[in-house]
This record gives C-alpha cells, sequence and structure tokens, in this order.
C-alpha cells in the first residue's frame, strides 16, 4: 500500500511545477514576442511485475510494467509565431516569418521577438532594460531622432530620406536544441545569421500564449494536485487505523 505514496506524492510535484510553467505563460501575456513554455512529464524507471507462488519462488507469470513515479522531462518553448497588433509607433516593429532581433547585453548578444524598441540617451536604437538594437552587421544603429520610416527589409531612412542603418535579423538552425531563455526573457545559445525578411513597422507581435488554453490547463493541473493530495490524506488515514488496530488486536 505504502507505493501509493510513490505515485501520489510525484503527481503533485509534477503539477505544482505544472502550475509554474502555466503562471509563467499567464505573466507574460502582454509582452510582445514572447514565446510560451510548454511542460513535459513523464514516468520514472518502469519496472516489471510478477506473480511467483507462496513456495516455489523460481516460477513467475509476468504481470506487466508499471511505474511509481511521474517527473517532468523538459521544458520545450513554442517558437510559433504570434498575432500581430498595430501599434501605430515609429520605433515598434514585428517580424514576419522565422528569425529573431539581436540585442547587445553585458554578456554579448542576445537574441529576442520583443520589437518595442526606443532610444537610448546618446539616440541609439535599443530595447528597454535589456540592450542596444544591433543591425546586419552587428554593430548598434543610431538614429537620433524618431522620426524615421523603414521599409519591409528593415532598412531605416530620415524624413529627408537618408539612409540611417538596418535592423538585423538573425535566423537560428533548430531553435528547440541551440537556444536557452536567459533570466531576462531573451535568447541564448547562437548569434544566428543575418537574413533578409519582411519587418513590419508600427506593429508589434503579440505573445504566442493562448489565455484560454493556459486557463484550461491550469483548473485541470490544480484539480489533479488537489485530487493527489486529498488520496494522501485517506492513505494516511487507512495506514493509521491498520496499525492501531492490528496492534490493539494482537
Amino acid at each position: 500500500m505504502t507505493k501509493g505514496f510513490y505515485n501520489l506524492t510525484s503527481a503533485m510535484l509534477t503539477q505544482g511545477r505544472r502550475l509554474d510553467v502555466i503562471s509563467n505563460n499567464m505573466a507574460n501575456i502582454a509582452t510582445p514576442g514572447y514565446k510560451a513554455d510548454q511542460f513535459i512529464a513523464t514516468t520514472f524507471q518502469e519496472e516489471m511485475w510478477k506473480r511467483v507462488g507462496n513456495k516455489n519462488k523460481e516460477e513467475y507469470t509476468e504481470l506487466g510494467q508499471q511505474s511509481f513515479i511521474t517527473a517532468p522531462a523538459n521544458l520545450s518553448i513554442d517558437y510559433s509565431q504570434g498575432m500581430f497588433e498595430e501599434t501605430g509607433q515609429a520605433l515598434d516593429f514585428a517580424i514576419d516569418g522565422d528569425g529573431f532581433f539581436a540585442v547587445q547585453t553585458p554578456d554579448g548578444r542576445a537574441l529576442t521577438r520583443n520589437g518595442s524598441f526606443s532610444l537610448d540617451l546618446e539616440g541609439y536604437l535599443y530595447l528597454p532594460g535589456q540592450g542596444r538594437v544591433l543591425g546586419v552587421n552587428g554593430s548598434p544603429i543610431q538614429l537620433v531622432t524618431d522620426k524615421i520610416h523603414a521599409d519591409g527589409a528593415g532598412a531605416l531612412y530620415s524624413e529627408n530620406g537618408t539612409f540611417l542603418g538596418r535592423i538585423g535579423v538573425f535566423t537560428v538552425d533548430n531553435p528547440q536544441d541551440t537556444l536557452e531563455r536567459n533570466d531576462y526573457g531573451l535568447f541564448t545559445g547562437s548569434n544566428g545569421t543575418a537574413q533578409t525578411v519582411t519587418i513590419h513597422q508600427g506593429m508589434l507581435e503579440r505573445s504566442n500564449a493562448d489565455i484560454i488554453k493556459q486557463l484550461v490547463e491550469m483548473i485541470s493541473a490544480e484539480r489533479a494536485y488537489q485530487s493527489a493530495a486529498e488520496v494522501i490524506k485517506i492513505y494516511d488515514q487507512v495506514l493509521s487505523h491498520a496499525t492501531t488496530d492490528v496492534g490493539r488486536l494482537s
């Protein structure tokens, strides 16, 4: 009977981790370009069950396999594109298709789909709180003014038509295997290769986390967690009664 505690405890731990992932996704619903995490659980070390005789232990009948524990397997990221939202802001950009913007950070270069840019005190295009946006040549882009317009390839021009630079978009092969999200929501692990893709000015890519789906998964995970907790209480009561009754009857 005590084996049930392993199943139930591991279920609670797994559902707790699932709730953490869902909470993070829901907290970033309004973050431009956010890519939702996907939680994947698995069973841990399946074992073969066998029936043996009361006296002859050498002969047995195989009953099948069973795993006592569920555990988090891995955390994958959904890189599918989110919906576009028109903002009308000159320094907002959205990538149509694969690829990432690159920003200069203290640790090097990092990638992001968040195109909600601004200008720093020196007039460089930057992602607030993260770093300066890099052009196709890997250098920061200095605009000085936000009175600009851009073409579909990300080339930036002043009001009088002067070319100011071109926003870099970098593609990564197998981002699921080569990229990791850091504590600031940026992707690291590969610098990517500069590509020419369609960029929309005055628009932002919304988070691809589906609020309805996240709510449904949250309710399901909470119910599974609560159910496991209630059954553990029952297990504990049954074992307590068994211990006290056997002790009293003997």
